[in-house]
């Protein structure tokens, strides 16, 4: 089992930054592909960033690219995501993931989820 705890979300105005970190526990956390999605009200949750175990390889949704910056530091067992130019479309529940493998953009081949960060960006 890996455990997955996000943090970092918050209220921020358009133009805004802010940075999540997503910590992981319970098992070799360089042996996992991680990911950052996202639900908003009334919307499915969708992929926001993806990152190879090594971190040498990323992966962005179009919405988000050139924005936001997924990294993560194997020694701190910690994802992080830097957001960046914010707006009110970003505003949502952001979960990070896990799986063993090749990181990937389709939320069910993830086998390990953490509560969620609310990230609401004000007009």
């Amino acid at each position: 089992q890996v455990q997955l705890v996000e943090s970092g979300g918050g209220l921020v105005q358009t133009g805004g930054s802010l940075r999540l970190s997503c910590a992981a526990s319970g098992r070799t956390f360089s042996n996992y592909a991680m990911g950052w999605f996202r639900q908003a009200p009334g919307k499915e949750r969708e992929f926001v960033a993806g990152i190879s175990r090594s971190g040498s390889s990323t992966y962005y949704a179009d919405s988000v690219k050139g924005r936001f910056t997924i990294s993560r530091d194997n020694a701190k067992n910690t994802v992080y995501l830097q957001m960046n130019s914010l707006k009110p479309e970003d505003t949502a529940n952001y979960f990070c993931a896990a799986r063993e493998g090749l990181a990937l953009t389709i939320e069910r081949r993830y086998d390990y989820w953490g509560q969620g960060t609310q990230v609401t960006v004000s007009s």
